[in-house]
C-alpha cells in the first residue's frame, strides 16, 4: 500500500529558505522536481548555479560543495580515502555500490552534517 501523501513533509516556501541546505532538503523531498532522472550530476549543476548566484548577487553565504576543494569534498577524501581529482560527484558515483548515487549523496550529507555538528563547541549556558 502506498504511503499516505499527507505523511510527506510539506515543501518550504522559497522566502523561508535560509541557505543551500534548505534547497537540498527540498531536493531530498522531491528529487524528480529538481533533478532530471534523479541524477547526482544534475544536482551538482544546480548547486553550481546556486553558488554562482551567490557571487553575482554579492551574498555572503558559506558554500560547502565546491567540486574538489570544498569542505564536503575534503571530508569525503579524509573519511573515505576517495580520490577527489574528478570531484565529489564522480567519487560518490564510483563508490555508491548498489545505492543510487543521489541516495548515497544524501546518506553521506547526513553523516557529514552530523560530524560537523559534533565538532561544534557547545555554547556555555551562563552568559550566552
Amino acid at each position: 500500500m502506498p504511503a499516505d501523501p499527507g505523511d510527506r513533509p510539506k515543501p518550504k516556501p522559497f522566502d523561508e529558505w535560509r541557505d543551500v541546505y534548505d534547497l537540498l532538503e527540498q531536493v531530498r523531498q522531491r528529487p524528480g522536481m529538481w533533478v532530471r532522472d534523479g541524477s547526482l550530476r544534475e544536482l551538482s549543476v544546480l548547486l553550481l548555479g546556486y553558488h554562482l548566484a551567490l557571487g553575482v548577487h554579492g551574498i555572503d553565504e558559506r558554500f560547502d560543495f565546491d567540486p574538489a576543494a570544498g569542505p564536503f569534498a575534503q571530508w569525503l577524501s579524509w573519511t573515505r580515502g576517495w580520490s577527489l581529482s574528478c570531484g565529489w560527484v564522480t567519487a560518490i558515483e564510483e563508490n555508491a555500490g548498489e545505492v543510487p548515487p543521489l541516495g548515497a549523496f544524501f546518506q553521506l550529507l547526513d553523516e557529514w552534517q552530523a560530524s560537523v555538528a559534533a565538532e561544534q563547541p557547545v555554547a556555555e549556558e551562563a552568559g550566552c
